[in-house]
């Protein structure tokens, strides 16, 4: 069975006119990684597709898929590449790689991008010349009703505590980021790419921080799914564990006190 625009598992309003006015923005390059999620990928590519401004491209990573994910991909008209090394760290880094425009803009398969996503990010950069990364947070589209807002609020919560205090600034959030494309090309040779228990937004934070500025907005929303929360406890413990390792592997260079003193006299 091929795919050709298909169908996802919820509605996806029309592209529809900006009502805002517009100036010169960079250009911005979307980056998917994905491994067997080809219905989900269709709704996050058709929510792409609706937004006020598309973005200039958009790079889909297939590590591996058995389904029919690289048939989704050229059936939104999306660039499809494929990495054989398995990991969304090799994967996303293999994206970023092929990516031509200004800004690289990053979410998941399973992510669903809200109408104006493209705009905010595109307009962030614009208007701070300084700016090296933007990330923000997220509500779930699936699950139940109940936990929808609370859930994410409580689960990146946690987060963005944990990880700023670690590193001595914001750090991304992979589901919903975007960076300058000249600032991964300075660091793009540092990352962990082939580290299967690496959290790879984790490991591109530590390598583009602490000297560039990564700024949390909380209007820059994502729409994910609720599946981390149905891990269980191995899946929590796995991603306690990946979170460590994350960071430890960085130590004792970027210890976080050592970090912070950094960070102070960048400023």
């Amino acid at each position: 069975m091929l795919y050709s625009r298909p169908s996802s598992r919820r509605s996806i309003p029309r592209r529809r006119s900006d009502p805002r006015p517009h100036s010169a923005h960079p250009t911005i390059s979307v980056v998917i990684p994905v491994k067997d999620d080809d219905r989900e990928l269709a709704a996050c590519l058709a929510s792409l597709a609706a937004q006020w401004t598309p973005p200039t491209e958009i790079i889909v990573v297939d590590n591996g898929s058995s389904d029919h994910s690289a048939a989704v991909a050229r059936g939104f008209d999306a660039t499809l590449v494929t990495e054989t090394r398995p990991g969304i760290a090799a994967a996303a880094a293999t994206g970023y790689d092929h990516a031509t425009g200004d800004i690289i803009a990053r979410l998941d398969a399973d992510c669903v991008a809200p109408l104006g996503w493209t705009d905010r990010i595109s307009s962030a950069f614009a208007d701070d010349r300084d700016l090296t990364g933007i990330t923000g947070g997220a509500v779930f589209h699936d699950g139940p009703r109940s936990l929808r807002r609370i859930g994410p609020v409580l689960y990146l919560g946690a987060y963005f505590v944990s990880m700023s205090a670690a590193l001595g600034h914001v750090p991304l959030f992979g589901s919903n980021c975007a960076f300058r494309r000249s600032d991964w090309l300075a660091v793009r040779d540092d990352v962990h790419r082939s580290d299967l228990l690496v959290h790879d937004d984790v490991d591109l934070a530590v390598h583009l921080g602490p000297h560039r500025r990564i700024r949390f907005d909380p209007k820059l929303r994502m729409e994910i799914s609720s599946r981390p929360l149905s891990e269980g406890f191995e899946g929590t413990v796995l991603r306690a564990r990946r979170g460590v390792h994350s960071l430890t592997i960085h130590w004792p260079d970027a210890a976080p006190h050592r970090r912070l003193i950094e960070r102070i006299r960048s400023r």
